[in-house]
């Protein structure tokens, strides 16, 4: 199968175009309608074979998935909408066209649940592992993307869902002995290999009209911690006995004697959203967002200080120097 042809199986099953879309996929470019009093958000993400998937941890459908999750979820952590999307596909002789297609239908249905579109993107060779590249348009009221750099002394810091579940999920799935633990841990595995970005509770945040800072928990929750206290130029404390976790999370760490906070601190992929928004403005907003179906946890607060993260576990206080997953760092 050549390139071409590669490129039409591929994209044969997304249905009809919406009346947005001037120009599809199958020209030089796509080109969209822009809305009125909106501005574009533009986010990209490059997921690597044997860095951030293996076969023995995710099947193509989950592979395509996951990538467009992470697209997706920057776009929610903006207050955004995900749009359209460009796939670009480093593509070794290892992968068949019928794994691509089964990537591709991950893809698909993760973009369907969202509104969102593949519109365009390239296909080459790879000599060895199969590169992803997902760069992802989104739109948001213009003037009012919500940053990361707004975050206050006094604010509450909240998440918006439970975390560890990523990083729990693939400490399983790596066992040799993972398919008894798969059997006994689904959500785990579900949590790894499906995660939903909150874009609901991205958009809901913004049409609040507060102040709130906002990030995505992609690299671990301390790591966005200390993102959102250097773009703010304030301290954030942590406090790990308000962390939500899963029961499945709980659980399994006992099974296996393991700290479930470090999961949920460093273990990332969860792609909630972390932010702060003001404390006179808390018990409102925790009560309306609970009548619309989102969930809102307080789980620390925000000081004057240095910038930096502490963490209160057990009663004492750290600072956590830890910053979650760097590529340039980690090996």
């Amino acid at each position: 199968m050549d390139e071409f042809a590669l490129i039409r199986f591929l994209l044969n099953k997304r249905g009809p175009a919406p009346a947005e879309v001037e120009v599809d996929a199958g020209d030089d470019a796509a080109v969209m309608k822009s809305e009125a009093g909106m501005s574009t958000i533009f986010a990209c993400d490059t997921m690597v074979e044997t860095v951030h998937f293996l076969p023995e941890t995710m099947q193509p459908e989950d592979i395509g998935w996951k990538c467009m999750a992470a697209n997706i979820s920057d776009v929610a952590a903006m207050g955004g909408k995900p749009n359209y999307a460009l796939v670009s596909l480093a593509v070794p002789e290892t992968w068949k066209p019928e794994a691509l297609k089964q990537l591709y239908t991950g893809m698909h249905e993760i973009c369907r649940r969202f509104g969102t579109r593949v519109v365009g993107g390239d296909t080459v060779r790879s000599p060895q592992h199969l590169v992803v590249t997902i760069s992802l348009m989104g739109s948001v009221e213009s003037g009012r993307s919500l940053l990361r750099s707004t975050a206050r002394p006094g604010d509450v810091l909240f998440v918006t869902g439970e975390l560890g579940g990523s990083a729990a999920g693939l400490h399983l799935m790596l066992r040799e002995d993972r398919h008894l633990w798969m059997e006994r841990y689904p959500g785990l595995v579900k949590a790894h290999r499906r995660p939903l970005p909150d874009v609901k509770a991205g958009r809901w945040l913004l049409q609040t009209g507060c102040t709130v800072s906002c990030d995505d928990v992609s690299d671990g929750l301390a790591h966005e911690a200390w993102e959102i206290a250097e773009a703010s130029g304030v301290r954030l404390v942590l406090d790990g006995a308000r962390l939500p976790l899963a029961e499945e999370v709980r659980s399994y760490a006992r099974e296996i004697g393991q700290d479930p906070l470090e999961w949920a601190l460093s273990g990332g992929e969860d792609f909630h959203l972390v932010g702060t928004l003001p404390q006179a403005d808390w018990p409102r907003l925790h009560r309306e967002a609970g009548r619309v179906g989102i969930r809102l946890f307080a789980v620390g607060r925000v000081e004057e200080g240095v910038p930096g993260v502490d963490c209160i576990v057990d009663g004492h206080r750290r600072e956590r120097v830890q910053k979650g997953y760097n590529h340039f760092s980690n090996g």
